[in-house]
């Protein structure tokens, strides 16, 4: 990875982190006043502005395309700004039928992941939730060595760890669960992992979607089974007919704060799926672990959230662990990089060599036919010279200052053929 790649994935980190936290905070001040408690429709919202958002960029940069380069505008401008922050981005009409089949299977662990994970919170206490979520990372380590064939060092499985109990130490507390809450969170947790390794193959695999494209393909079957699910749940009858005060005709506000949080979350999606594609679905675990733990300290100071000494370490480990996996990606990253360099300067000597000399197994010819009368000055014979014996008659011949005679026919003197000559033996 170029030094400009290692900086743009940094990049992507970091807007993603930032994004996050402020998608976050800005749900926890605004759902707080208002009774929102629908989150099959709320993700409903979110798919249908996630569709919407891919399907204007693709707009606009097809506008854009059918414009002179005379004739820019500010739309078209907007349009390449967005290009040069996420790419060139390619809609790929054709899709292969095992394309289809992996978006589809995207979409279902997308829906089923929202339905279980709001399951689970009804058999758990948050603090378990958060815990038990604490181990994506390692369960997307088992997932790409098992099913993807893509082991991970075991330096980085080892840089995992103390943010795995980092997390845990800064988000424990009441631990009360149930069995089958048990059971609910686990299968939580496998499609988290699942949805992001899921991602990555899309992104960077056969495939090779772009996340605009990607989201394209995904949100409107995404958009389809969670308003199914939100009919099924009886959050549709519940929205019709016992909240009035949800009307937009009434109060626009629950309205703003919903379509506010759709784009966002398409922002969110766009930053998730840039960090995964230019990263690794691991690296976007740890980073959404550390993002966990920064919204603790946020809490604590915006809203005086009170945390114990064992959450606190657990912050202070999940901060030095980060660092550590950090410090691990980029030198493992440098070291895949002098590996190939190495391997291109032999091969590139190797080809130089063999282009400059002949091969010894080949039918080249050191000098012309002579006669019986005639002899070269040095003859090789490539079947019955040694080493040594080439070394002795280059030693006994002597040299003229700088003049290199080639044999050939053209240039070959019978006459003064006892003459010494320059012969360079390669």
């Amino acid at each position: 990875m170029s030094t400009a790649a290692k900086d743009n994935a940094t990049l992507w980190l970091i807007i993603w982190t930032a994004n996050n936290v402020g998608v976050t905070l800005l749900n926890k001040a605004a759902f707080a006043t208002l009774d929102f408690h629908y989150p099959f429709f709320l993700s409903f919202v979110h798919m249908a502005c996630n569709y919407a958002g891919s399907q204007f960029i693709f707009w606009s940069i097809g506008q854009q395309g059918r414009k002179l380069p005379s004739s820019s505008t500010s739309s078209s401008s907007s349009s390449l700004g967005v290009q040069r922050l996420v790419g060139t981005i390619v809609r790929k009409e054709t899709i292969s039928r095992s394309g289809h089949v992996l978006i589809v299977a995207f979409s279902v662990i997308f829906s089923l992941n929202i339905a279980i994970g709001n399951v689970s919170l009804q058999h758990v206490s948050v603090n378990f939730n958060q815990v038990m979520r604490s181990l994506v990372p390692a369960i997307t380590i088992l997932i790409m060595g098992v099913c993807m064939g893509k082991p991970t060092s075991s330096k980085r499985v080892m840089a995992v760890v103390p943010v795995v109990c980092g997390v845990a130490m800064s988000c424990f507390g009441d631990m009360s669960f149930s069995r089958l809450g048990f059971i609910y969170t686990c299968a939580c947790v496998l499609l988290a992992a699942s949805k992001v390794v899921a991602s990555g193959e899309m992104l960077t695999g056969n495939l090779r979607l772009h996340p605009v494209d990607l989201l394209g393909h995904m949100a409107p079957l995404a958009m389809i089974q969670c308003f199914l699910g939100s009919v099924l749940t009886g959050e549709v009858s519940s929205l019709l007919w016992t909240r009035p005060d949800l009307d937009p005709r009434r109060n626009i506000y629950p309205l703003v704060v919903v379509l506010l949080s759709g784009v966002l979350s398409f922002s969110l999606n766009i930053c998730s799926l840039m960090a995964n594609k230019v990263t690794s679905p691991l690296t976007l675990c740890i980073t959404a672990n550390v993002k966990q733990v920064l919204m603790i300290g946020i809490s604590t100071v915006l809203f005086g959230t009170e945390i114990s000494t064992l959450n606190g370490c657990g912050i202070v480990v999940v901060l030095l662990g980060s660092a550590r996996y950090s410090y691990v990606s980029v030198m493992e990253r440098e070291s895949s990089m002098i590996s190939p360099k190495l391997l291109k300067t032999s091969s590139s000597l190797l080809s130089s060599v063999s282009v400059s000399s002949p091969s010894l197994d080949s039918s080249y010819e050191l000098s012309p036919k002579f006669s019986d009368e005639e002899q070269p000055l040095a003859s090789f014979d490539r079947n019955n010279t040694s080493l040594s014996d080439i070394q002795h008659q280059h030693q006994q011949q002597d040299y003229d200052d700088g003049e290199t005679v080639a044999l050939s026919p053209s240039n070959y003197d019978s006459s003064n053929a006892t003459q010494r000559r320059k012969i360079m033996l390669i």
